[in-house]
């Protein structure tokens, strides 16, 4: 991953306001695609949600990024939604954007807009969880079917609860509950057949960037060192964002 040198903070400001790229938003994955490449990929009020994320990185450089664009039906609605993370040398900044039709003929639009920064320091752990398809045939080119990213900083658990039962289909006692725990405040599902085999490959390689800086073995070559103190703004993102992103 390489990054072009980072603008001076007003030079990046006066930039912001002109509607030119982002200081902060060119950095490259090892496929050669910037951030401000994906997002205009995506679609999904690219200007916009570049404009959030740059002020979210407080003038800090992109070590690595992920964009993940989904879609879902709502009755007869399709409601959209996207998720950026942007890893900088001491942060793990998370973007969330929806938008909501406030009328029927859909003239009249709002988006709502969530950021948090994490300081990497405060990451617990990295969850990767992988699904092959035909695992008796594996082989060492097959793609991975689907991938689910899961990052942990708050302590914040989800419970998955349904009734137990003893393995009878005829038996109606009452078995209460089982359930399983993850630790978990943000968990992102990329499938190859839904994002493509790109998305599950840029996945796995944020993912490696973020281990590296979360574990102290340094980060991707060629990025400079952010000079910026960190500034935490903990809390109130991560539940709402992990209940959004659950299978």
């Amino acid at each position: 991953m390489t990054s072009q040198p980072p603008a001076s903070q007003p030079q990046a400001s006066v930039s912001a306001r002109h509607g030119a790229p982002h200081a902060g938003l060119h950095d490259h994955s090892a496929q050669g695609q910037s951030l401000t490449d994906a997002l205009e990929q995506a679609g999904f009020y690219p200007r916009l949600v570049a404009d959030v994320v740059a002020d979210a990185l407080d003038g800090r450089d992109c070590v690595s990024h992920l964009v993940h664009l989904e879609t879902h039906f709502d009755r007869a609605e399709v409601r959209r939604h996207i998720t950026v993370l942007v890893l900088t040398e001491d942060m793990l900044v998370i973007t969330h954007v929806d938008d909501q039709q406030l009328d029927e003929a859909g003239e009249q639009m709002v988006a709502q807009v969530s950021t948090e920064s994490v300081p990497v320091a405060q990451i617990r752990s990295v969850v990767l969880s992988y699904i092959y398809a035909q695992p008796q045939d594996y082989k060492p080119s097959d793609p991975v079917r689907e991938l689910t990213l899961s990052i942990a900083w708050s302590g914040g658990q989800r419970l998955d609860m349904g009734p137990a039962s003893c393995g009878d289909p005829q038996c109606e006692a009452d078995h209460g509950y089982s359930g399983t725990i993850a630790q978990e405040d943000i968990v992102l599902r990329i499938s190859a057949e839904a994002d493509g085999l790109q998305a599950v490959q840029d996945a796995k390689l944020f993912a490696r960037a973020l281990r590296a800086v979360n574990t102290g073995s340094g980060a991707p070559a060629g990025h400079g060192v952010s000079t910026l103190p960190p500034r935490s703004r903990a809390g109130v993102f991560a539940n709402r964002l992990s209940r959004g992103h659950q299978r």
